[in-house]
């Protein structure tokens, strides 16, 4: 049977599918693997020096220097990577079209590289911007990324542009929101005008909250709402549901940075807000969630017979009880109790 499938002579590849694009996928991927293990080494080695601190004492493997070229490496080295990596592709094959310019996206990915190879080294020296986590790069780095964000960013929505369908699938809605929020993300986490005494605090909070929220979230649930009904061989549930968490996910995650400092001595309305759209987060957390566990439904024995699909499955269970979590935080009878001890 799938022997005649594939000699249906009506079939064909689609014209989104080229070696081209197989490659620059597999290159981010690549690259993010590298990353991940570079990353990783030195995540352990702050971890080995919680119980041991005078090993390897030398300035430049000090825990306050390591910890930031652990995260930062992680975060725009590993995540960026191999998130817009299936970014690219998912956008690609959405939208029936080659993708517009890959050259763009190999630009966009060695000056990512020269970002995190340079802020590994410069973090490493003790050049900071501080304790403020996630935007310790000091600001000519953080340039540098931001150029391959906005070059990656142009290569997807001109391939959305130049679709070959009339829809725009729910999958790139997220993607390319993803890269607006972060372009305003990297603009106002490091114009610092206005960054002084607890005005550098809120944006802090900010920054750090929404890079999480608004970069990597929007990317993996993008990501998501291509890869699980291809696997699964099935429409996804709901494209309603999908809208409903895109607009809200926009709405309400933006402003909810100050709920990591409540009982501060930022205004009190402002943590007030945080709380407020803190809870109104459940209602994008649980419209995904409950649309991709819904597209599961009746599909057990797929997902035994699966690699990827258990993975994903954990992922989003992963995302409600951490996401859900995050929100009971945010309330003050529980923050001065999960937050301070």
């Amino acid at each position: 049977m799938v022997l005649r499938r594939f000699a249906d002579p009506v079939l064909r590849a689609s014209s989104a599918v080229s070696s081209e694009m197989v490659r620059l996928t597999y290159l981010y991927l690549l690259s993010a693997t590298f990353w991940l293990l570079i990353g990783t080494a030195f995540g352990l080695i702050a971890a080995l020096k919680l119980n041991w601190p005078d090993i390897l004492a030398v300035s430049w493997l000090s825990f306050g220097r390591i910890r930031p070229v652990h995260t930062n490496t992680l975060f725009w080295g590993w995540s960026s990577m191999a998130l817009v990596g299936l970014a690219l592709y998912v956008v690609s094959r959405t939208s029936r079209t080659p993708l517009w310019r890959p050259q763009l996206s190999l630009i966009a990915l060695g000056l990512w590289h020269l970002a995190v190879l340079l802020g590994l080294f410069t973090l490493a020296g003790g050049a900071t911007r501080g304790p403020q986590e996630y935007r310790e790069w000091i600001w000519p780095i953080a340039v540098l990324f931001g150029s391959g964000l906005i070059l990656n960013g142009i290569n997807l929505f001109q391939t959305v542009a130049r679709r070959q369908i009339d829809e725009i699938y729910i999958s790139n809605w997220y993607i390319l929101g993803g890269f607006v929020w972060t372009a305003i993300l990297f603009t106002t986490g490091y114009a610092g005008f206005y960054q002084r005494g607890l005005g550098n605090t809120i944006i802090q909070g900010y920054y750090m909250h929404n890079g999480v929220g608004m970069w990597f979230t929007q990317l993996a649930i993008g990501v998501t709402y291509y890869t699980l009904p291809r696997q699964l061989n099935r429409p996804i549930y709901s494209y309603s549901l999908g809208v409903l968490g895109f607009w809200t996910n926009m709405l309400f995650y933006t402003v909810i940075g100050t709920h990591h400092f409540i009982f501060s001595p930022i205004p009190w309305w402002l943590q007030t807000t945080a709380i407020v759209f803190s809870v109104g987060m459940m209602v994008p957390v649980w419209s995904g969630t409950g649309n991709f566990l819904l597209t599961f439904r009746g599909a057990p024995r797929a997902v035994s017979r699966s690699y990827t699909l258990p993975f994903l499955l954990t992922g989003i269970i992963g995302y409600a009880a951490a996401s859900t979590q995050g929100t009971l935080e945010a309330f003050k009878s529980a923050n001065i109790y999960w937050h301070f001890t």
